[in-house]
């Protein structure tokens, strides 16, 4: 049943375009909006959407769209300005708007309709306000959120820059970046259009930056105040970009930009949306777009269902898979402003297609469609820069790639992946027809799934090892057919499995990881702290375990050196045994071995360097790591850069960078490259060359990784098990006819499978789609 009436706490676009709706869907609704400002004060200077973003807010009300539109500001380009250097990009498609305009229409169109808005109306009490249903919109400092806290489950992460908003007079006709070098950093500021004869103009820069050009005020303001420091700096690190304009304040202040995040969205009658209940960074200007959309989808809702409770559940659930899509998006082009120190060192075109591509909304195909010719020239650029000649038409995928004296052909690789049966340790013909398929299918690095180097160190029963010769010569026909017919790199993975040893196969538990075998598993590790609450203990290690296990160690990759292997590579990842001494979390030493990062990272440096000793010079050692545990206490981003120095020094030449699964209590952040900037920190700070892993599914994600310097070799798990020749497709996918297919196979080399309509099945053969 739609309530007969609705408050809205607050009169930004949130609570105004809930009015408008509301009135429009639910006619017999009365509605009252409680502004506490007056009627034309408002925060800030302009709005911006993308064309994309316009379609859902002119079917939800076309006549306040048609008001808004005849006065926006239309631009399709963005500039990109690195010191002296200027980039233009086309085809990205902007429109922007007075703030206080839209507000002004907004309200109008609301009180048109018969919303009732008051102005000047501060809520102190909202348990006194006589409504069905009470939609706190107050922004970001809401003080409802403050409220239901407990209930809403709120969390507010403060971000790592300080940045101020500014308006000025001066027309940047596009949006646009400018980057400016100070002795202490880079301050970068954010630039756009939304009248003739004004633009919004923001400066940002990393907290050091701003701590080290001293910033800091000598004084606190009061909230509304503008710094007038903060401005005359601004203007004189900026001031020939504003060509004669000064900055104009409102509220004007050095700030930290807070990424608010709410699980629950509603508690009994009262419901959030905009920025009281989540926010998404600006550098990305969805703020307003899903004010609007939290506003259409609410609104729906009411209208839907029979009872209060079930509208607004209806709401929450329709709405945040798609706003945490875009604080994703919006956490990540944060990160990379945050640190675009980072990136500071770049050439120029890479510098350009990293910022284009921050957010991973855009890609490189779809920078293709916007912008072909700077596309075009960005790709030209990473060809020619490459150390091994690159064909002119190769997709970057098919770049070849050098680790030492081993070339991959390409830059594809197949990730590790458990396969849980083998016997004794020893692999079987399901090993062969597996790795050697997805070597056939084009990959330019397969990985053996983690082989085990004691008995004890299996993850299952029916994990590979390679502690015997037995197993050893159960590897041989798969190294030879891998070097017989394809031109793949075979990497060997060793490791050991530590406390989240002695488990039963996954399919024989209903896919449950971590159900321990019955009976006795010795169970080694850092410390004896279990993996799952309630989980076996392991066994702290003595320092003859840790010898013990670095001969076994030893023993394997001596074996993968005779077998013929490309590459080896050490797990050091994944709360298994080496993993354990490095993180915090689960390394609680007392000893030599623990404490600090030097402590935590002396066993598997120990490991590494008798590795590398029996490992020939002139093949590459790689190492698995987990970058971050996705827990408070964990390992961080410090750790990981100090470590990937530390390994290189040691001759480890190349980082895998994974993350996670350290502990139960992880919260990851899942999304598509999701662990790729974990990947590109490691590699632009140190200079090493990176594998990274996880949710890489598409051609386009693989080329824009390495277009931008992000990585090195994109490496895939779940696309290779339903498509081992992914690589092959690939080829197909992109018209590139370059790189090599088994003879046996080429007749296929322009057969593509085609697209199929599941409902095929139900129709009569007329019917049918072709």
């Amino acid at each position: 049943m739609a309530p007969h009436r609705l408050a809205c706490i607050g009169g930004g676009p949130a609570g105004l375009y809930t009015a408008i709706l509301a009135r429009r869907v639910l006619p017999d609704c009365e509605v009252t909006v409680y502004e506490r400002n007056p009627r034309d004060a408002t925060f800030g200077f302009g709005v911006v959407f993308s064309d994309e973003t316009l379609d859902n807010i002119a079917d939800a009300d076309p006549v306040s769209y048609e008001r808004i539109e005849k006065e926006f500001r239309y631009w399709s380009d963005l500039e990109i300005r690195k010191g002296s250097e200027v980039t233009r990009s086309t085809g990205h498609g902007f429109a922007a708007f007075p703030r206080l305009r839209l507000l002004q229409i907004l309200a109008d169109r609301a009180t048109e309709l018969g919303a009732e808005v008051r102005f000047e109306t501060p809520v102190d009490d909202p348990e006194s306000i006589d409504a069905d249903v009470v939609v706190c919109a107050e922004g970001v400092n809401s003080s409802m959120r403050k409220r239901w806290q407990s209930q809403l489950d709120i969390s507010v992460r403060p971000g790592a820059a300080r940045y101020a908003w500014f308006g000025t007079e001066h027309d940047f006709g596009v949006f646009t970046f400018i980057f400016e070098e100070t002795p202490h950093g880079v301050v970068q500021a954010h630039c756009y259009p939304y009248i003739d004869d004004g633009s919004t103009f923001i400066v940002e820069l990393a907290d050091q930056t701003w701590h080290k050009l001293g910033l800091q005020p000598d004084q606190e303001f009061q909230p509304g105040k503008s710094d007038p420091g903060t401005i005359a700096f601004s203007e004189e690190l900026f001031g020939r970009h504003l060509d004669g304009h000064g900055l104009i304040g409102n509220f004007s202040q050095w700030i930290q930009f807070p990424e608010v995040t709410g699980r629950n969205w509603w508690s009994d009658r009262y419901v959030f949306l905009g920025d009281a209940i989540h926010t998404a960074h600006f550098s990305i200007g969805s703020g307003t777009k899903l004010a609007l959309e939290d506003a259409i989808a609410l609104v729906d809702a009411l209208g839907s269902h029979e009872n209060l409770e079930e509208s607004l559940q209806s709401y929450q659930e329709s709405r945040i898979p798609q706003v945490e899509s875009t604080q994703r998006a919006a956490r990540t082009s944060q990160d990379w402003f945050e640190n675009v120190d980072r990136y500071w060192s770049l050439p120029d075109p890479q510098f350009d297609f990293q910022l284009l591509t921050r957010s991973q909304r855009i890609n490189l195909d779809n920078l293709q469609v916007r912008d072909p010719v700077l596309s075009e020239k960005i790709v030209d650029w990473w060809r020619g820069s490459r150390p091994l000649a690159t064909p002119p038409d190769a997709p970057p995928m098919f770049a070849p790639f050098q680790l030492r004296e081993v070339v991959l052909p390409n830059r594809v690789g197949v990730s590790p992946m458990a396969q849980y049966c083998a016997v004794d340790g020893v692999p079987n013909t399901w090993h062969l027809v597996h790795l050697g398929s997805r070597a056939v299918g084009g990959a330019g690095l397969v990985m053996v799934e983690m082989t085990c180097v004691t008995p004890e160190g299996r993850i299952t029963p029916g994990c590979t090892g390679l502690w015997n010769d037995e197993q050893a010569e159960g590897f041989g026909p798969i190294v030879d057919f891998v070097h017989d017919h394809t031109d793949a790199v075979l990497g060997m993975q060793l490791g050991h499995s530590g406390r989240k040893g002695g488990m039963r196969v996954p399919w024989e538990v209903d896919g449950d990881d971590y159900h321990p075998l019955e009976g006795e598993w010795e169970r080694l590790s850092a410390s004896p702290v279990s993996f799952l609450p309630d989980g076996p203990v392991p066994t702290e290690m003595t320092q003859d375990d840790m010898e013990e296990t670095t001969e076994a160690f030893v023993a394997a990759t001596v074996r993968s050196r005779d077998l013929g292997f490309n590459l080896l590579e050490l797990h050091f990842a994944h709360g298994y045994l080496l993993s354990s001494f490095i993180s915090p979390l689960t390394n609680h030493r007392t000893d030599g071995y623990g404490g600090d990062l030097e402590g935590r990272l002396r066993y598997p440096c120990e490991v590494i360097t008798a590795v590398r000793n029996v490992w020939p010079d002139d093949l590459p050692l790689s190492v698995r790591i987990s970058a971050t545990d996705w827990a408070d206490g964990g390992t961080t981003g410090d750790d990981t850069v100090e470590m990937a120095r530390r390994f290189a020094e040691l001759g480890v030449d190349i980082i895998d960078v994974s993350t996670g699964q350290v502990v139960s209590h992880q919260q990851p952040r899942y999304g598509r490259l999701y662990q790729t900037p974990f990947a590109d920190r490691i590699r632009l700070e140190t200079g090493m060359p990176t594998m990274t892993v996880g949710s890489v599914s598409s051609v386009d994600d693989v080329n824009t990784v390495l277009v931008a310097g992000r990585s090195d070799i994109c490496l895939m798990a779940r696309p290779h098990l339903v498509d081992p020749y992914w690589t092959l497709n690939a080829t197909m996918d992109q018209g590139y006819p370059g790189h090599p297919w088994p003879p046996q196979y080429l007749m296929g080399a322009n057969t593509r499978r085609r697209l199929q309509d599941p409902d095929d099945r139900v129709r009569e053969p007329e019917q049918r789609t072709l």
